[in-house]
């Protein structure tokens, strides 16, 4: 009898993949719970966006400077042993700040402090944790589906998550939060211990790390298929994706919530991200990603301008799910398109650009929304924050357009030359 296979799981035939899904599901649902009660909790004790931005900072802004190390870090040592240091120490970090809270010692300077520990830890994680999805998938082919199901992963994480988060905060207090976080390590751990990985091999290094991190850098400037799609990212890193710093503000000036109000907004991002993930992971494949990343790029723009003066919260609901969709699809197709066109040799140290690209400039964005946010208030914000997102999708354009022409002129190369060997 004939094996079921969903097209949407194809990634899914990887023994190791599917390990790492599941352990993976459990754990992001408790950081995104953690997420959310440090955001609510900082604004709670400051009623100030520019110390919301200061929050995304502190947690983001390490990942900035340390993940080209990480990068490097993970194309010459073990990935796997790197994984397991980096979910160990992010356990531990959500311990110590159960144990803050827990002794009253929960200060927003002691909160913003451990944030910058897990920047840290995240700058080595990322690199490694998405190279070794490349390292986790058998058949290749499946490489773009992996990917699509990480983002849908993660956002169901992220509307699951901040919901759980809104109702523990107001019957428990946030080092529940925090202490589920935690919790929720050992289902990652779980799952590394028992994959079937070959042995690692060290491969023999003749250059420095300052080497690595120049040849990662003189491999974008001579890939413009990547390097143009990492810098749109960055430009959208910046000035859009910090739209979430405001979300508390929405939620408690706005719509005159509490904090299970701010975790429904988040919840509805994560549903809105979730439908575009399924969308993308549903794709043919030979589809046209970069068009389809011009588009989702001017849906989510769209999402933004339409949230953003709302004070219905029902329709607000819908309008930040469609911001959502586009959001996800946006960074999912930045990331699938780099992934599928990066040598294996430098995934690593690309990678670690596209950490900086996404986790770097949020940070630096968070503090500028925050500051402007300050003076023209949240709704002008986000108006302007969509009113940049569309200018970008414009901007890139042409220059994603001329990638895929030059994809076809290549592929029409490589055609002609096949026929030319089977006529000789």
């Amino acid at each position: 009898m004939p094996r079921l296979e969903l097209p949407f799981l194809k990634a899914f035939q990887s023994y190791n993949y599917r390990l790492y899904f599941a352990g993976q599901s459990v754990s992001l649902v408790g950081t995104w719970m953690q997420r959310t009660a440090v955001y609510w909790l900082v604004y709670e004790k400051t009623q100030s966006s520019f110390m919301l931005g200061t929050a995304v900072f502190a947690a983001q802004f390490p990942s900035f400077l340390f993940s080209i190390v990480g990068g490097v870090v993970s194309d010459r040592y073990n990935r796997y042993r790197v994984m397991l240091l980096t979910q160990v120490a992010s356990l531990i970090q959500a311990v110590l700040l159960t144990t803050l809270v827990l002794l009253g010692l929960d200060s927003v300077w002691n909160i913003l402090s451990l944030s910058v520990v897990l920047g840290i830890i995240n700058a080595f994680d990322v690199p490694a944790r998405q190279a070794m999805v490349y390292d986790m998938v058998n058949n290749k082919e499946h490489l773009p589906n992996a990917i699509a199901l990480n983002s849908s992963m993660v956002n169901t994480a992220r509307l699951i998550g901040p919901a759980m988060a809104g109702i523990v905060l107001e019957e428990f207090g946030a080092n529940i939060c925090f202490s589920i976080n935690a919790a929720s390590f050992i289902a990652v751990l779980m799952s590394l211990f028992c994959m079937r990985l070959p042995r690692y091999i060290p491969k023999p290094r003749t250059n420095d790390a300052m080497t690595d991190l120049r040849e990662g850098f003189q491999y974008l400037r001579k890939t413009p298929s990547i390097s143009t799609v990492m810098l749109m990212l960055a430009c959208i890193s910046l000035l859009s994706l910090p739209y979430i710093t405001l979300l508390p503000v929405y939620a408690q000036e706005i719509f005159q919530g509490r904090a299970s109000t701010f975790g429904y907004l988040n919840s509805f991002v994560g549903l809105g991200a979730v439908s575009g993930a399924i969308f993308l992971a549903s794709l043919k494949a030979g589809s046209n990603l970069k068009k389809v990343l011009f588009f989702n790029t001017l849906v989510f723009g769209v999402g933004l301008i339409c949230f953003s003066h709302l004070t219905n919260f029902p329709v607000a609901l819908v309008f930040i799910a469609i911001t959502g969709f586009g959001m996800m699809s946006q960074t999912t197709l930045s990331n699938t398109l780099i992934q599928t066109a990066v040598t294996p040799a430098m995934r690593g140290r690309v990678l670690s650009y596209y950490a900086m690209a996404f986790f770097g400039m949020q940070p630096i964005g968070s503090l500028l929304i925050g500051a402007v946010s300050h003076y023209v208030g949240a709704p002008n914000t986000l108006l302007l924050q969509g009113v940049a997102t569309l200018l970008i999708a414009f901007i890139f354009f042409p220059f994603l357009r001329r990638d895929v022409l030059r994809r076809r002129h290549r592929m029409k190369m490589e055609q002609l030359e096949e026929r030319s060997i089977e006529t000789t």
